[in-house]
């Protein structure tokens, strides 16, 4: 199919089914449905609400969101709010399963700064497959202390979910190995055209792919970085180039007013096309984009430091994945920390020989990378991340403070076939 043939939709927007004086409620199911992909084929998918992809949750700062998901799939599965800081009942515990025919009410309190967060499936061993097929979708953490900063909003707002995908000659997705996911989709949509007005756009990009990094650029046309994965840098960041990895999210702004009319600009990979924006119309623009902002608290004094390693290797005949040498085992915890403490962690990805990419999730906190081999972190990571992509070889030392919940919470690797092979482990917040 030759790139650029459909639009890319923005996914609609999730409505609660109810309004409390604290929170909004909301509902959905887990179920397969076919959808249009591919133009004019159908194909199997596993959503959130019927929708591929699924429905974009806006929730506030301060309110709560409670939703309950309802499992109409013939297999177990759950939710898990990556970014989120929830209590460990909501959190997604690979253990913690919705069955089939079954429910859940997950309650996530939102008391953290405006930022983009995702939810998607978390289910031990098959988390893979299902992000893969569809069971992923953005949640939008609304802050109304960014309201000053005049950046843009409403309808110049857009997340955009980036992923791979194989199918076969019927049009069904093949979990197929991740070198031959070679269609790329952007909203679901393979490399689409997304008309635009000459003016500022806040484009939320999500990797939701579950191994693929995109190394993404604007034929050289800069855009500027505002935000990471746990909201708004300290300044905006401007870049030609931005390496996300999976789970990551970058924020950008990109003003399509220095482009005249008719102006084509296209967002590639270093494997090919993923989107093409067309400069369509002129439209009225008061947005900005300052020069600060949100300011980061001086971090905490360390109480704690703890040395992690990700890598591949056998136990016994069986290759598995393996953090600190040992694959997760529901009962084992890996880590106790008490509530309230601070630690630095560093992270290392061991796979060295075969040069095999990793990258770091936790649970429960952001952090803040403080140095990648002894050097500064790069470009648009100085603000709060709970995702970062590590380099064979490499160590990346990050700092985090474990607040508000007790409970167990899960950190592994989130390229989701290294971590349903064994690369997670567990942690547990004690008083």
């Amino acid at each position: 199919m030759a790139p650029f043939s459909v639009g890319m939709p923005v996914p609609p927007v999730l409505r609660p089914i109810a309004q409390l004086p604290d929170a909004d409620v909301y509902e959905l199911a887990i179920r397969q449905i076919e959808a249009e992909i591919l133009p004019g084929v159908r194909t199997p998918v596993l959503t959130y609400g019927n929708h591929f992809v699924a429905p974009t949750i806006r929730a506030k700062s301060a309110r709560r969101t409670l939703i309950t998901f309802r499992n109409h799939l013939q297999a177990a599965s759950n939710v898990h709010l990556h970014g989120g800081h929830v209590p460990a009942a909501s959190d997604g515990h690979p253990m913690d399963l919705i069955h089939p025919g079954g429910a859940r009410l997950y309650s996530y309190p939102n008391r953290q700064q405006g930022a983009t967060l995702w939810y998607h499936d978390h289910s031990h061993h098959t988390e893979a497959e299902h992000v893969f097929r569809g069971l992923h979708g953005a949640y939008l953490l609304e802050d109304d202390s960014e309201r000053h900063l005049g950046l843009p909003d409403g309808e110049y707002d857009i997340p955009i979910l980036l992923r791979d995908a194989a199918f076969d000659e019927s049009g069904a997705l093949v979990f197929a190995e991740p070198e031959y996911r070679t269609t790329l989709l952007a909203n679901g949509k393979p490399s689409p055209y997304f008309p635009v007005a000459a003016r500022k756009y806040r484009l939320r990009l999500l990797n939701v792919s579950t191994h693929r990094d995109f190394t993404l650029s604007l034929g050289g046309v800069e855009m500027t970085q505002i935000a990471t994965d746990g909201g708004l840098l300290p300044a905006p960041v401007p870049r030609t180039t931005l390496l996300i990895s999976p789970g990551e999210r970058i924020e950008i702004v990109v003003d399509f007013s220095r482009h005249p009319l008719g102006t084509q600009l296209l967002l590639a990979d270093t494997t090919g096309p993923v989107l093409r924006f067309d400069v369509v119309r002129r439209a009225r623009d008061n947005s900005r984009v300052p020069d600060r902002l949100r300011e980061l608290p001086a971090l905490p004094e360390a109480t704690a430091t703890r040395e992690v390693v990700l890598g591949f290797g056998f136990v016994g005949d069986v290759p598995m994945g393996l953090i600190n040498g040992r694959p997760f085992d529901p009962n084992r915890i890996d880590a106790k920390i008490k509530l309230g403490t601070t630690e630095i962690w560093r992270i290392t990805n061991g796979d060295v020989q075969y040069q095999v990419p990793h990258n770091f999730h936790t649970h429960l906190v952001q952090f803040r990378v403080l140095d990648r081999d002894g050097n500064p972190p790069l470009p648009g990571e100085t603000g709060r991340k709970d995702t970062v992509h590590i380099r064979p070889g490499e160590s990346v030392r990050v700092q985090a403070t474990f607040g508000d919940y007790t409970g167990r919470f899960m950190y592994h690797c989130h390229l989701l076939e290294h971590s349903q092979m064994g690369m997670m482990a567990q942690m547990e917040i004690t008083r």
